[in-house]
Parts: structure tokens; C-alpha cells; sequence
């Protein structure tokens, strides 16, 4: 793999974007908080982010198994791949493939034309989240920053 093939998930993820413990009662209620907290990182209308993201919930789960979901929409105001990477208290039923619980949430908003590395983006984030050592290390996380720091320090592939 050439540099010009790798990326970091810190080129997606910022150390602000990463929540450690977060609650939820629900998929809809989580779905409202990553709403929430990415408007206020990226300056968008929350009500604008959630409506994106259950339109696609709506197309099917994004809950992809092992305890991973990766809630993501493409939108006109996004202008680069934006990540917030979430690990929840308690796992949620997320409607996941296998019907597991979540308790890693990757939420990932593409620009709405979407091309190269971006359309690349989702499917290096799931490949990197379903890997079961990768998982096993942000599972045991003690706080952000721990969280920040797995996620950050390894590579993946745009493939």
C-alpha cells in the first residue's frame, strides 16, 4: 500500500468529535444527540442532519453487526467527509443485521456529490471498526482521548 493509499481516521475524525460513555434510550434519541453534536462541529442545522440520516436508516439498518453502526448520509452542506465516532454506555438496538446490539457508532456525513475519497470513506471506516482487534481496543477505551488515540493512530486503505 503507497502513502497516496492510506488514510488516517484523523483526516475524517477530529479529537472533538469523539464521545466516550455516551446515553441513549433509543436509535431515534441517539440518532438526535450525533445530529446535535455534529451540527454544532460542523455549524449545520441539526434538525437538517437527522432528517438525512433517518431518510437512509429508512433504506435499511446501518447497523452493520459485531456491535458496530455507522449512521451516515451525503449532504449538500458538507464539503468533506465528517466523522464522530461515539461508544455507548450501554449497546443499543440498533436494528443491526445480525440483531446485536451497538455500542460503536461511527456516524459519517459525505458531501452530497460524493466522489474518490470520499465514496472510499464509509468503506474504510467499516472495515476498520469491524475489525474485531480494532473494536476490542476502542471497547476497552477509558475516556475520549483513549478513543481518539486507537482511532487516530491507524492506518486503512481508501481502497
Amino acid at each position: 500500500m503507497s502513502p497516496a493509499d492510506a488514510m488516517t481516521l484523523d483526516e475524517i475524525l477530529a479529537p472533538g468529535a469523539v464521545l466516550h460513555g455516551l446515553r441513549a434510550a433509543s436509535k431515534k434519541s441517539l440518532l438526535e444527540e450525533l445530529a446535535r453534536r455534529a451540527g454544532r462541529e460542523l455549524g449545520l442545522d441539526p434538525g437538517e442532519i437527522l432528517t438525512a440520516l433517518l431518510r437512509r436508516e429508512d433504506l435499511g439498518s446501518t447497523g452493520v453487526g459485531d456491535g458496530v453502526a455507522l449512521p451516515h448520509a451525503r449532504m449538500e452542506a458538507v464539503g468533506r467527509p465528517f466523522g464522530l465516532l461515539a461508544r455507548l454506555r450501554d449497546p443499543l438496538d440498533f436494528e443491526a443485521v445480525d440483531e446485536r446490539p451497538v455500542d460503536l457508532v461511527f456516524l459519517l456525513l459525505l458531501p452530497a456529490d460524493a466522489q474518490g475519497e470520499s465514496l472510499n470513506a464509509l468503506a474504510s471506516v467499516a472495515r476498520r471498526l469491524r475489525d474485531p482487534e480494532t473494536a476490542a481496543a476502542m471497547r476497552g477505551a477509558r475516556d475520549a482521548a483513549a478513543l481518539f488515540s486507537l482511532a487516530s493512530g491507524r492506518t486503512f486503505s481508501r481502497a
